[in-house]
């Protein structure tokens, strides 16, 4: 019978809708436990330190699977190639592979022109790294090569070190452009060889999150910015004029006003060049994104368009007739490797540092979003190995620095890429195109290239609408967003990052310094305590006043919690502490004239029984005026010992108590201090919190600290008095029995 009734309630509970059987089983949850303090709960749960383990005791451990699993760690590709599968993955990297090398040519040779090189390095540039990432990478999915905030920064290196006022030639001031680039590879090259070194070095010595300290936010609005940088760099490509070589502060400002001067001086072959250029790219991309379900791969428009400019340039002869600057020559086959100029590692250093930075952020953002889409782990650290590999190795080889491109890389995915070996596959697509067919290109209009580069620009331009979505979700962020923009337009990409980098900081610092504070009630009938400014309903408990910080307390805002606490609590603790002293001392005063006068009166005495008398006068009437010599000498060694130890003061003496003096005594005997949001503790915390102790015991009032994490109650219990609890409910509780003793 039991038995039935048991199977037909539970029937009887699936039927029932989900809301109701949470709510009948919540009826059943009955929590109360006692309160504790430290040693209590430490005797209570058999506590022990945790054993410390070492990892770098590990470090120099030699045997033969740490040797094996090194050598994987740091050369992923032995671990992943020998389980290849051909069947399910040969055709999607093949496919991927090859549509990814048809973006990658005209990129490369645009993004050429925005490191300031002539565009044959950007074909360099889409070969070394991406077969070096190939071998060191973790990353399935992203495309290492040329990217347009890596060109733009390392192009406002080489035309700030090498202008073009450097390089005049007699009194027709023009430009000797050989010489002129042979100096601004070598510095792309040695620039290339600096930012591998930063970030072999910092993955080695395990530095990968230093990219925490660059949010999306900040991450985004750079972005932004670079693209509108990248964005009037190439306006003098667009109309055909040869600008002033400017960096620094301002120079962006300076480069549109400048643009703005000379566009009557326009070549108006190369504007309508690049407009219709432009046309033909924006429309392969719509039809692309039209017919996305039907293609196998996107319709190559920037490589069809190249190839048309060139056959059109090459038979109207647009140079010689309508002055349209070209490519010009690019030499067929692989240049020889170069060691990097150590000269120029002193004027080098910080611009390299920064763009080590800049290109394993966006490196390892994407590659931790293709990771989680296709559920496999990047390992940070490897990745800035390999990413710093690819940045050394192809330094040596003339190319500048590069990171991974997110069109690029969504291509890759979206053609059926699956492993490294489609970026394998387009670096020997490119190193084809370099060794036989990279000098077709000779009379490649530049404008053509500037009209691909605005156009690809859109992804990173549409990111002006974070302004609208920020300022819905969260202001700080914009505001991080906006002075990262308005910084690296007003002054340039690498002082820029710094002072976003900076402001950003700085602004968790201030947050941490203007938490919210709140004072805590009890929601009725249950035992959850609420903002009482937030939640109309929720009530103080009687006698107890719970307060509590949405930030942990340390030495920038803990003068800030004491005065909030203080504020909330309703009642002026420093100006009553004050009058109890005052009142203390006119007690103790008074008591010291007294007993003069005793004094004299005995001297003054004659006989035995007289001294008796007065000896018997003066007990009573110290007894009868008040204790408060022994309350004082009492209250100020128990000050002390708190002060030193912490340690629960002895009750006070009648005399010494707020009623016998005549002063308010607060509406509420305990405090609770809520320190959920405690994560750590410094000399300044403690000494903030024996300070209350003190400055609330004075006023009669305990002090109770609830929630504190175990890590920072360790730090915290050997200078600190009072009761413990694991939750601020448990504590209240405790408090408020209080009323009733």
């Amino acid at each position: 019978m039991g038995l039935s009734e048991a199977s037909g309630q539970r029937d009887t509970q699936a039927l029932l809708p989900v809301t109701q059987a949470m709510e009948l089983r919540k009826r059943d949850y009955h929590v109360e436990r006692p309160l504790m303090n430290q040693e209590q709960l430490e005797e209570l749960g058999c506590w022990t330190s945790a054993a410390r383990t070492y990892q770098w005791r590990t470090w120099f451990q030699c045997s033969r699977a740490r040797a094996q699993a090194l050598l994987f760690q740091h050369l992923p590709v032995l671990a992943w190639l020998p389980r290849y599968s051909l069947r399910d993955w040969l055709l999607g990297d093949l496919l991927a592979g090859l549509s990814v090398a048809i973006m990658q040519l005209p990129q490369g040779l645009a993004y050429a022109l925005l490191a300031g090189l002539p565009p044959v390095f950007g074909l360099y540039s889409s070969f070394y790294p991406v077969f070096i990432y190939f071998l060191f990478g973790t990353s399935r999915h992203i495309s290492v090569g040329t990217f347009a905030v890596m060109s733009v920064m390392v192009g406002s290196v080489t035309e700030s070190l090498a202008p073009d006022e450097n390089f005049l030639q007699g009194a027709n001031s023009t430009v000797d452009e050989a010489a002129r680039d042979g100096v601004r590879v070598q510095l792309a090259s040695t620039l290339s060889v600096l930012v591998g070194l930063f970030q072999v070095g910092l993955g080695l010595v395990r530095f990968g999150f230093v990219v925490t300290y660059l949010s999306e936010p900040l991450v985004r609005g750079y972005t932004t910015a670079a693209s509108v940088q990248v964005f009037i760099s190439q306006l003098k490509y667009v109309f055909g004029l040869q600008l002033s070589s400017r960096s620094g502060p301002l120079s962006l400002i300076y480069t549109v006003l400048e643009v703005c001067w000379k566009l009557p001086q326009s070549v108006v072959g190369t504007v309508v060049t690049a407009l219709v250029a432009g046309v033909a790219l924006v429309l392969v991309k719509l039809l692309n994104d039209k017919l996305r379900r039907y293609l196998p791969m996107p319709i190559p428009g920037e490589l069809l368009t190249l190839i048309g400019a060139t056959g059109i340039s090459y038979g109207v002869g647009l140079k010689p007739r309508f002055g349209v600057d070209v490519v010009g020559n690019i030499p067929a086959g692989l240049v020889p490797p170069a060691a990097p100029s150590p000269q120029l590692f002193t004027s080098l250093l910080g611009y390299a540092f920064t763009i080590a930075v800049v290109g394993f952020a966006i490196a390892i953002s994407l590659g931790k979003i293709f990771a989680l889409r296709h559920g496999y782990r990047v390992d940070s650290n490897q990745e800035l190995v390999a990413l710093g590999l690819s940045n050394l190795i192809g330094g040596v080889f003339q190319c500048f620095p590069v990171s991974c491109s997110m069109s690029r890389s969504l291509v890759q995915e979206s053609a059926g890429g699956n492993t490294q070996v489609a970026g394998a596959v387009s670096s020997l697509f490119i190193l084809i195109i370099i060794v036989k067919l990279g000098e077709l290109f000779r009379d490649l209009p530049k404008a053509v290239l500037a009209a691909a580069i605005i156009v690809n620009l859109k992804g990173m331009l549409m990111q002006f609408t974070d302004i609208r979505s920020l300022w819905k979700s969260n202001r700080m962020d914009l505001l991080i967003w906006l002075v990262t923009f308005v910084a690296t337009i007003l002054l340039n990409l690498d002082i820029g990052l710094a002072v976003a980098v900076v402001f950003s900081l700085l602004l968790v610092i201030v947050r941490t310094q203007l938490p919210r504070y709140s004072v805590l009630g009890q929601v009725p009938d249950t035992d959850i305590y609420q903002d009482v400014a937030e939640y109309s309903e929720a009530r103080e408990v009687p006698g107890v006043k719970v307060f509590r910080s949405s930030a942990t307390m340390y030495f920038a805002n803990a003068e800030l919690y004491s005065d909030a606490l203080k504020q909330r609590c309703g009642v002026d603790v420093d100006h009553l502490i004050s009058q109890k002293k005052k009142r203390l001392r006119k007690q103790e005063q008074k008591l010291k004239r007294l007993r003069k006068s005793l004094q004299k009166q005995t001297a003054a005495s004659e006989g035995a029984s007289v001294s008796i008398h007065v000896n018997t006068s003066v007990r009573d009437m110290e007894s009868n005026n008040m204790e408060d010599s022994k309350a004082k000498a009492s209250t100020g060694k128990e000050l002390e010992d708190i002060a030193a130890s912490g340690q629960e003061d002895a009750k006070a003496p009648d005399g010494s108590t707020l009623k016998a003096l005549g002063l308010p005594q607060p509406h509420f005997h305990s405090l609770v201090l809520d320190l959920g949001a405690l994560s750590f503790v410094d000399t300044v915390c403690i000494k903030s919190l024996k300070n209350i102790f003190r400055d609330f015991r004075e006023i009669e009032v305990e002090v109770y600290m609830a929630a504190c994490h175990s890590a920072c109650r360790g730090d915290s219990t050997s200078g600190l008095g009072g009761e413990w609890g694991s939750s601020s409910q448990g504590v209240c509780q405790a408090a408020q029995a209080k009323v009733f003793l």
